[in-house]
């Protein structure tokens, strides 16, 4: 008897993980619904922090990840500063963080509609405690997961799938994404790709700010499974 499939949803880290998962047992997987990050196919000549660089340069946000000095810096920003701003931001522009306070310096003096102080409360809480070397550690070890998925290098993601991301997502808006969709190069990597579904008006947390309609675009697509 064949092991057991999943359904598997992911949003950003959440849905390279959910990449790699369906990339190295598309055996476990009966379909996707992933959000925000595409999975681009794997360059074999340059690291992706040495294109990060070239196409953004060094205060590019994924590329000041890489300092080690960088936890000090945002705990002086403070959490909730960094976080506001994170989760709230419209700019559909490369993320730049440059030196001093300058960086995160479009917090909301009001939140938008769909998230709560409370909410933003509970995060800040968390990352007071621990710090923020566990969330940049993800960003740090992108060239580490680079030299490991060598023998995948060229390999297509077969699994049946569902991509959705807000028009004003910065990682819609950045990193060549239209236009890897637009020559059709996604399906091209990901075979079994349905639809492709982008939310007007939405930005980066598009599952926090219409979570009705997110669930609905998830759960027509696995309904057909």
């Amino acid at each position: 008897m064949g092991a057991n499939k999943v359904f598997v949803v992911g949003h950003d880290w959440g849905a390279i993980i959910a990449w790699y998962l369906c990339l190295f047992r598309p055996d476990r997987v009966k379909a996707l619904v992933n959000m925000s990050v595409p999975s681009f196919p794997r360059n074999p000549l340059q690291k992706p922090i040495q294109i990060f660089r070239a196409l953004n340069g060094d205060d590019f946000y994924i590329c000041r990840f890489q300092e080690p000095g960088m936890e000090a810096a945002l705990a002086e920003i403070g959490p909730a500063r960094v976080l506001k701003s994170a989760l709230t931001s419209r700019k559909t522009g490369p993320p730049r963080l440059p030196e001093g306070q300058q960086a995160f310096a479009g917090t909301p003096d009001v939140l938008p509609s769909w998230l709560s102080e409370e909410e933003v409360n509970y995060y800040v809480s968390k990352y007071e405690r621990t710090g923020f070397t566990g969330g940049l550690n993800y960003y740090r070890n992108m060239d580490l997961n680079w030299e490991l998925t060598a023998a995948w290098a060229g390999s297509q993601i077969k699994v049946p799938s569902k991509f959705v991301v807000g028009h004003l997502d910065l990682t819609y808006n950045t990193m060549g994404f239209k236009e890897f969709m637009k020559n059709d190069e996604f399906r091209k990597h990901v075979p079994f790709l349905g639809e492709i579904v982008v939310m007007e008006g939405v930005g980066h947390f598009l599952h926090e700010e219409k979570p009705d309609e997110v669930n609905q675009h998830i759960h027509e697509f696995f309904q057909k499974f």
